[in-house]
């Protein structure tokens, strides 16, 4: 049953199937270069494009706009302290703000940073500090049909393999993406998070959570970890970000927000060398390249992300994508994760190999065919890397309806259907740095 009642609703548009030709042809076969007016259903990315709540929108009229000491960030204080445990909060305008100030304080050129799956900023991020960003998923992340309720989580006989190459001191931090994102969304057991934190005491490594999905990592905890049956989300959450130095945040994604990061720490000596980078890249340390009212409205948002009705809610409308997929037969990664349904291009288009991008293939055909919107996690945006090629479909928070869900799943029917008739892409310009070259190059069709 739905957690909400819609407040404010906005007209949308599906282009006829000749301007979708004509979109696709002008935007390089990158559906990053579209202009949003001409997407139907926007499953691109579930960062800051979900439909904040009405307590929200009060908040924003609320907000401080004080450059220091102001009143909305005090409140942040209390909602990180509250909902995540961690005492020193450091705002940034956004994830990847936070990710540089946190990890160019962290890491150095030379270093290697393991994590259970890098997402496409951490990446380069780490690499932009001259460091080597190794994934150490178990082994049941690459399989897209394998059991599991943990499929997320990180391997320490992996990582034990990478430290024994490189050496313990050349790993200053271990980072534990909840949940997964690059696995297609896939939980981490709380029973895993200790073994890394026991594992990062052993090398005398700094334990980061990117906790960007914390509190859909936690519903899941409560759904599939025998300790934690009788436990809340709320509950959850706090017990899992306790085995952590630090985390990592995009208060698009759970903090429920259109905008607005931060890195969180329970050390007082790694919070000021974060808050001196904040202040030079992002702006004062009780701003952080946010306005005073969106910052109100992510202190909001963090505690709304643990209610129970929301997150059941929110990940229910996901799985509810992913079975219907898997209904008609289509090739989804099971299980289905918490933000988004992930679709095995690979399967789709076994005729495509991987250099000519089937997954970016599959994005560009479900926008031809219905004007819905996805991002490819596959060979494209992971250069030289042997990650599945994977489509992600990431459902925006609190924004569609059953209607909309029931569009997205016949356009990929009807790509289905034609599967054998779509060829694959080559690209004509890429940016220098490959890590994020999937932004904003563009391709053409093969044949």
């Amino acid at each position: 049953m739905t957690a909400y009642k819609s407040k404010m609703v906005e007209r949308i548009h599906l282009p006829a199937r000749e301007e979708r030709e004509a979109n696709l042809e002008a935007a390089g076969y990158n559906v990053f270069n579209l202009d949003s007016e001409s997407v139907f259903i926007d499953l691109l990315t579930d960062s800051g494009t979900g439909t904040m709540s009405d307590q929200q929108w009060a908040a924003l009229i609320r907000g401080d706009e004080s450059y220091a000491g102001a009143r909305s960030f005090h409140n942040l204080e209390s909602a990180v302290e509250d909902v995540m445990g961690f005492p020193y909060v450091v705002p940034a305008h956004q994830g990847r703000g936070a990710e540089n100030i946190l990890y160019g304080a962290l890491v150095e050129e030379g270093d290697t940073v393991l994590n259970n799956t890098h997402f496409d900023t951490t990446r380069a991020h780490i690499a932009n500090q001259g460091a080597d960003p190794v994934d150490c998923p178990v082994p049941e992340a690459r399989d897209l049909d394998a059991e599991g309720d943990f499929k997320g989580n990180f391997s320490i006989e992996e990582g034990r393999k990478v430290v024994e190459q490189v050496g313990a001191e050349n790993v200053p931090a271990v980072v534990l993406t909840i949940t997964n994102n690059s696995a297609a969304g896939q939980p981490v057991s709380v029973e895993n998070t200790r073994k890394v934190r026991e594992f990062c005491d052993e090398i005398n490594a700094t334990f980061v959570l990117d906790a960007c999905r914390f509190a859909e990592n936690a519903y899941f905890v409560t759904q599939r970890e025998a300790e934690f049956t009788d436990s809340s989300v709320a509950e959850v959450a706090r017990e899992q970000l306790s085995y952590a130095d630090a985390a990592v945040m995009s208060g698009k994604k759970d903090g429920l927000s259109n905008i607005g990061g931060f890195v969180a720490c329970h050390d007082e000596t790694l919070y000021e060398q974060v808050k001196q980078r904040g202040i030079l890249y992002e702006g004062f340390a009780t701003y952080g390249g946010m306005s005073g009212r969106d910052i109100e409205a992510l202190a909001v948002g963090l505690r709304e992300a643990v209610e129970e009705a929301y997150i059941s809610d929110r990940v229910g409308q996901v799985q509810y994508l992913g079975q219907l997929m898997a209904e008609e037969g289509l090739p989804v990664f099971q299980p289905i994760g918490g933000h988004a349904v992930y679709l095995d291009a690979g399967e789709f288009f076994p005729h495509i190999p991987a250099e000519e991008f089937p997954g970016q293939a599959l994005v560009c055909e479900l926008y031809r065919e219905g004007g819905v919107r996805c991002v490819e996690l596959g060979s494209f945006a992971f250069p030289d890397s042997d990650r599945p090629e994977l489509v992600r479909m990431a459902v925006p928070r609190r924004t569609y309806h059953k209607e909309h869900i029931e569009h997205i799943v016949d356009t990929a029917k009807e790509v289905w259907a034609h599967r054998e008739e779509v060829d694959g892409l080559e690209i004509t310009k890429e940016p220098e740095m490959k890590e994020i070259r999937h932004f904003t190059a563009e391709l053409e069709p093969r044949a």
